[in-house]
């Protein structure tokens, strides 16, 4: 039997984390009266009932503060027709909302269109992790659209509604 390692390598982890599957989000938020948001795929749903989400951010983040700050959040699940949007929202532009379309949720936070899913999320903890703040957060608005989701793997991005069934 191989001796486990005790500290992972940066290599392996990369390797790791290439073998898993993620769907791809843009969390949103606004900062006063400026829309803020990031592409995030450390995205997961924590219970159904009731409806709680967990989304993870880096704390050198450019819009984690006004995350941080906020209230309510908003999470984008992208459709296959988006690789405009989390291309911007991957990047550093300064005005990371110029050229996409997005309207205000019940609670203020940007939906952006062409999402095959939004959500609206009132955030409700806080949670230091190494690098990064986790926060979990209650879902207060949601809406579906038939769009197939974008999927992420391996550093390229696939069309989740292509994927095919194992029998």
């Amino acid at each position: 039997m191989a001796t486990p390692a005790a500290n992972p390598g940066l290599d392996v982890m990369k390797q790791v984390n290439r073998q898993f599957v993620t769907g791809v989000t843009v969390v949103t938020t606004m900062d006063g009266e400026t829309p803020r948001g990031l592409a995030v795929n450390a995205f997961s749903s924590v219970s159904l009932d009731p409806a709680t989400v967990m989304v993870c951010v880096q704390r050198t983040s450019s819009t984690h503060d006004c995350l941080f700050r906020a209230n309510h959040l908003a999470i984008n699940i992208l459709s296959t027709d988006q690789l405009d949007v989390v291309a911007t929202f991957a990047g550093k532009a300064a005005d990371k909302f110029a050229n996409v379309e997005w309207e205000s949720g019940p609670f203020g936070s940007p939906l952006i269109a062409r999402s095959g899913a939004r959500m609206e999320a009132e955030i409700r903890e806080r949670l230091q992790a190494s690098t990064h703040t986790v926060f979990i957060c209650r879902v207060v608005h949601a809406s579906v659209d038939d769009r197939s989701p974008m999927v992420y793997s391996a550093g390229r991005f696939f069309d989740g509604g292509a994927l095919a069934p194992l029998s």
